[in-house]
This record gives C-alpha cells, structure tokens and sequence, in this order.
C-alpha cells in the first residue's frame, strides 16, 4: 500500500489527502497529449520527513488521458485512507492567545488550520479567555463526541488540557482524585499539542521538534503515544497532576523568582537561573521511594526512548494483563520502601527525559514515555563549582550523573518531606527558623540556609513542599509517535533511493 514519487515510497498511513485536481496546461511540457485527449488527473498530499524530525506536506500529481483510469485510482485510495480507523475526523481545539509570543491564534489559522481542513477534519474552536477556561470547559462539553482534544500553546496549556481531561475521566468513572491510592481510569481520548508558548518541552519530548507543522501531521495521521503521568497529593489533597519534571530546590527557586519578572518574558528563566546558582542554597529533607521493580532498564544503561520502544511495549503488555486481573490489585505496602536523608540542592523527578534545544538529551537522557516509572534524580550539597559541572553536563555527550554528589533512581511512588515539615511546627525554635527564612528570602546576600524551597510542577509552583507522588502507568495518550530514530544524512538517503529506483 504505497505510493511511489519520485525518489521514495510513501506508506498509506502518512498519507494526507488525495485530491481530483484541475490540470493547469501551463505546469508540463505535453503538448502530443493535449492534442488527442482532455487529460484527467488527481494530487496525492503526504508527509514528507525533513530533517530533525521536522514533517512537511509535499504532494505529487497523477495525470492520465483516461478519467474511468483515474476516478479509479482516486476511489482506491480514498477507501484505503477510510480504512485508517485511528485517523481523527472531529476535534476540540483549544487556543491560548496570551501564551509564549501571542503567536497561537496565528498560528492555528495559517499553519494548522488548512492542513486539517484538506485531511477533511472538522473542529470547534475555542479561544480561552482566562487561566482554567480549557479545564473548567471540558468538565462541561460532551467530549465523547471527539476524537481529540488539540491545545494551541506551550506546557502550561497542555497541563491545563491534560488536567480539565483526566479530571472528567475519572469524575465520569465515580473516582476520587484526592485519594492517592486510588487506581485512576486511563484516558482513551488523545491529546495533540500545537508548539506556541515560551517553552514547549512536552511537544520536543516526544515528537523530537518543536513546529506546528509536524505536530498538526501527526494528528492528521492518528499517531497514538501512551504517556505516563504522576499524580502529586499533600495529605490526602490532590494537588497536580505531573508529566515532565517535579523539581524542588534549584528548579523550584528559579520558576519561583521567574514568576515575579513576567514582563521580562522567556529571558527570565536565563536571569533567575544565573541568580538561583549564585545563591546556591540547599535544602534538608527525607525521601521515601519505591523502585520500579517491574520496569525493564535503569536510568544509566543509555537506552533512549524512540519510536517502538520496547521498553515501553513491555509496561504496556503488563498493563494489560493487570487490567484483566480485576480482582487482584497489588498492594503498595508489601514492597519495602527505602529511605534517604540529606542536604539537596535539587531534588528532580522526571516522567520523560524533560530534552528541550538547549539540553538535547535533557535530566534524564534514558527516561521512558510510557513504563510506568519516573527516574528520581538527587542532587546533594556540593561546592559551586561541582555543581556547576552537574549542570554542564545537560548539554553535553557526558553522563550527567557520574558524580559522587548525583544518584539516581527509577521509581513507581516517592514521598518527601522536609526538615521544617519533620519538626514540630508548634515549637518556638521553628517559628523563629520560618522568620529567620523568610529574612534569607527578602536579604539573598545572606548567606545561611533559607528552609523551604518550592515544587516546580511542570512549570507551575505547588505550595506545599511535603508531597506524595505516584506514578500512573500509561494514563493518557498524545498525537505522537515518540521521537523517531534520525538519518544521519538526509541528502545522502535521498540519493541512496533514486539509485537504487534507477
């Protein structure tokens, strides 16, 4: 089931739209056919892959001097493109217009917007008008009536979509999201994210570019990737739901100073980056883990998640059988829990290897989409200039927790309470320590240990610093296919076809 152009064949499944199309004389040199006949011909619309996983809608044109011939080719590959059931054909869209570059209407309308209507899907369109209007809507709508939901935005419109749409799954299921322990129902309705935000980690994680383009051919297509998604509670409240990085410590002081300098836009992570390093705090604390016993790999064995992982096909198969096994649930409290005490200067969990353009393998370059685990790195008290090096890695070929100061582990729950939240809050000592913090926060120059930190949740701030986390193995699914495997040279591969077509 192919279509052969002029230098590759293209599979059914990437392709686009086929089209009956006006023959315009003026386009080929054929004058001995005009003269005979009225010539008939139809355009095929398909993916073509660019460089750095960037998709591209190219299109071929088919012409002939017989129109049964061609109605009859246009009819075959209608009815082979009818029988790509995963394909969506009605989709809720989401657009923020006040995120990243104000960019998201525009981009939808230009970009996004004729792709969809040429693959003949239709959309209802809405544009938010304040935080939570996505969430807050898809508690309302009928959305069993789509086939998706597609966020115009960067991550935080994603989380806002993700939590408006798990949060409705399990409110129709009769779930109760503030118990930790409950066993929330898998979200069967796809998500497709459109990049246009200031940061769009999510969409470079596992589609391995960030451009509207190829995002809105992989919706068109019916790509389906499972993802992992950790719920995070604070004494039996839910708090979030996670998909990138839980950071406290470094990661959380910087969107914590971030927050205050808005108006100075995506350069504000540059400046309270620089800031939170120099002031170099640490944070006193206890964890508590669960290893992911029934994942495949570690966080060091260099096996990166790519299309087809096996890794995750294993998690998935498993779930499955789990799923099945409706009367046996496992219980958490019979696997032993490790504890860990310390001084951290950052504590990161990652549900995905968090890779973005600056940090091409991202915190943890072997982190899995959809195994069921998070990879829990722990980042203890060291001199500026180790630090330093820990951070340089993230740019770099190197293995980034090769330090005596970094260990990492891959876990399915955590919980972690810090040194302030161990004590007693009543105690005259502790109320002098939170003002004593509070001096530290106001006078940076200061020197001392501030107390508490913040959990970057995904790019937003939680306000509670003891937390619980668990892992939900495959609880949603995006428009992607995970980041493909990339030809080294694309000119070279384009050259290797045509000879071996010639």
């Amino acid at each position: 089931s192919c279509v052969h152009t002029e230098n590759c064949f293209v599979p059914i499944s990437e392709i686009i739209a086929v089209e009956e199309t006006e023959f315009n004389k003026k386009q080929r040199n054929i004058g001995r056919w005009q003269k005979m006949a009225k010539l008939h011909a139809f355009t095929v619309y398909y993916v073509k892959k660019a460089w750095n996983h960037r998709w591209r809608c190219s299109d071929v044109t088919f012409w002939c001097v017989d129109e049964h011939l061609c109605n009859q080719w246009i009819q075959a590959l209608k009815e082979l493109l009818e029988m790509q059931r995963s394909r969506p054909k009605h989709l809720l869209v989401y657009i923020n217009p006040y995120g990243g570059k104000r960019q998201g209407k525009r981009i939808y309308e230009q970009k996004v917007a004729p792709l969809f209507s040429l693959a003949s899907i239709s959309t209802d369109v809405v544009i938010t008008e304040h935080a939570n209007h996505a969430k807050d809507n898809l508690f309302e709508v009928n959305i069993y009536k789509y086939d998706g939901v597609v966020c115009v935005g960067g991550d935080g419109m994603f989380s806002e979509v993700m939590h408006g749409l798990i949060g409705r799954m399990q409110k129709d299921s009769g779930i109760d999201q503030n118990n930790p322990k409950a066993s929330l129902v898998q979200c069967n309705i796809r998500i497709g994210i459109i990049p246009a935000g200031s940061t769009d980690c999510i969409c470079y994680s596992t589609v391995g570019i960030s451009d509207p383009v190829t995002s809105a051919l992989h919706i068109i297509v019916g790509d389906c990737q499972p993802l992992d998604v950790s719920s995070v509670h604070h004494n039996n409240t839910f708090l979030k739901y996670s998909v990138s990085l839980l950071g406290y410590g470094f990661y959380g002081d910087i969107l914590k100073d971030s927050e205050k300098k808005r108006w100075m836009g995506p350069m504000r992570y540059d400046y309270s980056g620089f800031k939170t390093f120099l002031s170099h705090h640490y944070y006193e604390g206890t964890i508590a883990y669960q290893p992911a016993k029934q994942t495949h790999g570690s966080p060091r064995d260099k096996e990166s998640c790519r299309t087809g992982c096996c890794i995750c096909k294993k998690s998935e198969k498993q779930l499955a059988e789990k799923n099945q096994e409706h009367g046996l649930k496992h219980e958490e409290g019979e696997e032993e829990w490790k504890v860990i005490k310390g001084k951290f200067l950052a504590i990161n969990a990652v549900n995905m290897s968090c890779a973005c353009p600056r940090s091409p393998k991202g915190l943890s370059p072997a982190a899995h989409l959809a195994d069921g685990s998070a990879d829990l790195i722990l980042v203890r008290k060291c001199s500026r200039f180790d630090f330093l090096r820990y951070l340089v890695r993230h740019t770099n070929q190197d293995d980034q927790f090769d330090f005596p100061f970094v260990d990492v582990y891959r876990v399915k729950c955590f919980q972690f309470t810090s040194k302030l939240s161990e004590d007693n809050e009543s105690n005259v000592m502790d109320i002098g320590k939170k003002r004593f913090g509070q001096f530290c926060r106001d006078h940076p120059a200061c020197c001392c240990n501030i107390v508490n930190s913040t959990w970057n949740c995904d790019g937003e701030t939680l306000d509670s610093s003891a937390i619980e986390v668990r892992v939900h193995c495959q609880l949603m699914k995006l428009f992607a296919r995970g980041i493909e495997e990339n030809c080294k040279d694309e000119a070279a591969c384009s050259q290797s076809s045509t000879e071996q077509l010639l």
